[in-house]
């Protein structure tokens, strides 16, 4: 609270960007839910399922980008407006879908749409308002993508599994574009820094940023990390069935990797002022490699619990460190456009990832 009792506006700015983050990513994990239904009712191949994500993906992070720079320049507020409209136009124009090229362009495009923007734009404004507890606030922002993971996918399940999967589509999308609004007006830039925080908040341009050799490190480890982050969460309702679970049992797979990735999250988020990126970044890596191991040899399917609980906490730290560590390194003058930059080489091999694994 402010010294006159009014909430201090930095943590509005939170709560929306919290609140962007739970919507966009548990109805991107919602996805796999689909991925049954669509099989049984269209006969479309897991392949074709696999490459509409990827569409999505590439879509992202070609976005992410101009997304990125976009925010700079005019602001998040009316960049998170537009992307979060689109976003949840493509659910209701789902329950229309019949043909394989719909898909594409429903869940590949407008889906993407607004992944471009959730992870850029709100944390890339809340490093701008935070100058100390950046890796604090963005772990508060990512617990929204980890409490979205939990209640979301069981949810559009239960919603499918009542009303069927047309009229839920309809009503996700009313409820997400009235969520995603009312969160993008939550989201504004800062003041402009007074000339004693300038130098604190300024930092390499977006140019200078990409002649250094942190910047191509950074854009590799984003590229080895995304194929995971799509194929997993994607893949492992339909083979969780395959191995004889139920859907609706399948689908507590992905509340279990959101509710762990909240553990990893506030792990990373406790010892961010004692850490540099460099070591969170090791501390999330091992976890997500010995998860992806042990994926390989399951062949229980109540082993999975426990294999996605360790592949949880790793994907859960990693979102925390990207965003501060940008700052770290580049600060804050173009964070958008360098942030935008990274996401956009995790969406190349998150592109491949889902259809490889299909």
């Amino acid at each position: 609270m402010s010294e006159r009792g009014r909430i201090d506006p930095r943590y509005v700015v939170v709560f929306g960007a919290c609140l962007t983050q739970f919507t966009v990513i548990g109805l991107l994990f919602a996805y796999g839910v689909f991925f049954k239904v669509f099989e049984d009712e269209f006969g479309w191949s897991r392949t074709l399922l696999s490459s509409c994500s990827s569409v999505a993906f590439l879509v992202m992070g070609t976005l992410a980008i101009v997304g990125g720079r976009m925010s700079d320049r005019y602001g998040p507020r009316i960049v998170l407006c537009i992307s979060g409209a689109l976003f949840s136009l493509g659910f209701v124009l789902a329950s229309q879908l019949s043909q394989p090229w719909q898909l594409i362009v429903v869940f590949g495009l407008l889906l993407g749409v607004g992944l471009s923007t959730h992870d850029v734009v709100t944390l890339s404004t809340v490093a701008r308002w935070f100058e100390r507890k950046r890796g604090i606030m963005t772990g508060v922002v990512k617990t929204g993508t980890a409490v979205g993971q939990v209640v979301i996918p069981p949810t559009v399940a239960l919603l499918i599994a009542t009303i069927g999967w047309r009229s839920a589509s309809v009503v996700i999308g009313i409820v997400a574009a009235g969520l995603l609004l009312a969160a993008a007006l939550m989201v504004k830039a800062p003041p402009k820094p007074a000339a004693d925080r300038a130098a604190s908040q300024a930092g390499l341009s977006y140019a200078g940023a990409r002649r250094t050799r942190t910047f191509w490190t950074l854009c590799a480890v984003q590229f080895l990390f995304f194929p995971s982050l799509m194929a997993v969460p994607l893949h492992i309702v339909v083979h969780a069935t395959d191995l004889g679970m139920t859907t609706a049992a399948g689908a507590t797979l992905l509340s279990v990797i959101g509710g762990i990735s909240a553990a990893g999250r506030l792990t990373v988020w406790a010892l961010s002022g004692r850490i540099r990126g460099k070591r969170a970044y090791v501390m999330c890596f091992l976890p997500l490699i010995a998860s992806l191991l042990a994926l390989l040899v399951i062949e229980s399917p109540w082993l999975l619990y426990f294999a996605l609980a360790v592949y949880g906490f790793g994907h859960g730290g990693f979102f925390i460190v990207v965003a501060p560590t940008v700052a770290e390194y580049f600060g804050t003058v173009a964070h958008g456009a360098i942030f935008g930059s990274i996401l956009f080489f995790g969406t190349i091999g998150g592109a491949a990832g889902p259809i490889v694994a299909g």
